[in-house]
């Protein structure tokens, strides 16, 4: 134990205490979710109605830059106070919460990540105010989890690439400003034949498709993407041609943190309810609190998210220190976000007849989970990613 104990000490340690810096965001995003957020959130649901007014106000707070440097407009804040924001806000509603980390961790991030400084000041400081939304393409109708089987294209054409093909799956799809694009600029299956570009809302030939009508997360807007010979200016490539692929893997890395992060309030939100009503609902003349076939659903809902939390706030210390964390965030988002899958189901379980209805909360909870364990790799995926890790030694 003892060489355990000093073994974590030399690589950072962690420090399960929450930082000021968290206790802070945390508590202005639960009091921004208790107040602008619950009392609308089966109202979006039914009419997956999409509040872009809402991320407005989230951007002032710096909700929607917490990693951007505070000199192009952002928060300046790391993995920590990120995963708390998330959490906080998908205790409440998973589909706002998946919103808000779709837009930081890949379209923001991808472009703090690998722009060059003309492209961050350009897109930046509209991204971290929430000014514009931002969207990021990778999958496709026809690829699913083959990235490397992508059909969009771009050619280069002078000053311009030319790009046509389609994505789908694209959050913020309609109504972002700017989205990162990944395009194949070389032979398919190809590694080094991707290439990632920004295309902005407005540009000839790039066009959203449908919204897809979702089993959950309905507020978060999801739709495809199209281009139809859409000339997109040289300048907007970021990095080098043909590091695409490498670049929204390095982003996947702390996307899959997100998801984590996502599943783990959309977990707490869940247990939080189930506790709350075993406390409160009676039969036989006392609490179903007091029956062991409770308690114990109860009980192991509890560690399953204190272990996810810590899965969690590994990769996230990993990721501040700029150290790899390829298996670590992929155990942390399938770890999570099969346990929000579990913790809803039990939930539901535990309200009864009651758990099946809208009155209550649980059934949102139940509906919103699943996507964690299919967004930003499946949970089979995730498997084929830390297996891979694990054999390297």
């Amino acid at each position: 134990m003892d060489a355990m104990l000093t073994d974590t000490q030399s690589t950072g340690g962690y420090d399960f205490a929450m930082n000021e810096n968290q206790q802070m965001v945390g508590q202005m995003a639960k009091d921004f979710a208790e107040r602008y957020i619950k009392p609308h959130v089966m109202e979006w649901d039914e009419a997956q109605n999409f509040p872009i007014d809402l991320f407005k106000q989230l951007g002032e707070l710096g909700m929607m830059g917490v990693f951007v440097p505070e000199q192009y407009g952002g928060s300046g804040f790391g993995y920590f106070e990120y995963v708390t924001v998330v959490s906080e806000i998908a205790k409440v509603c998973g589909a706002i919460g998946l919103s808000v980390a779709a837009h930081n961790s890949l379209c923001t991030g991808h472009i703090l990540a690998f722009g060059n400084e003309e492209q961050k000041l350009k897109w930046l400081p509209k991204l971290a105010t929430a000014e514009w939304l931002g969207a990021w393409g990778l999958t496709e109708a026809n690829t699913g989890s083959d990235a490397l089987g992508m059909n969009t294209t771009a050619v280069l054409d002078g000053d311009h690439y030319v790009v046509n093909g389609s994505k789908n799956w694209i959050t913020h799809g309609k109504s972002g400003n700017v989205a990162v694009v990944m395009v194949r600029t070389g032979n398919k299956g190809d590694s080094h034949g991707i290439s990632a570009l920004v295309i902005e809302k407005g540009t000839p030939g790039f066009t959203h498709g449908k919204k897809e009508n979702k089993l959950g997360m309905r507020a978060s807007e999801t739709t495809e993407l199209i281009f139809d010979n859409c000339r997109v200016p040289k300048e907007n490539l970021l990095g080098v041609e043909g590091e695409g692929f490498k670049q929204a893997m390095k982003v996947l890395d702390g996307g899959r943190i997100s998801i984590a992060a996502l599943s783990l309030g959309i977990a707490k939100g869940a247990f939080e309810a189930a506790v709350a009503y075993a406390k409160e609902r009676r039969q036989f003349g006392q609490p179903i609190s007091n029956f062991q076939g409770i308690a114990f659903k109860l009980a192991n809902m509890a560690t399953e998210i204190e272990a996810a939390e810590l899965l969690i706030m590994q990769a996230a210390d990993l990721k501040n220190r700029h150290l790899p964390v390829t298996k670590q965030s992929a155990m942390a988002k399938y770890f999570a976000s099969e346990v929000a899958v579990r913790t809803a189901t039990e939930a539901v379980q535990i309200f009864g007849g009651y758990g099946y209805t809208k009155d209550f909360p649980v059934e949102k909870f139940y509906r919103d989970a699943k996507l964690c364990t299919i967004g930003e790799g499946t949970s089979e995926i995730q498997k084929i990613v830390i297996s891979r890790e694990v054999l390297k030694g």
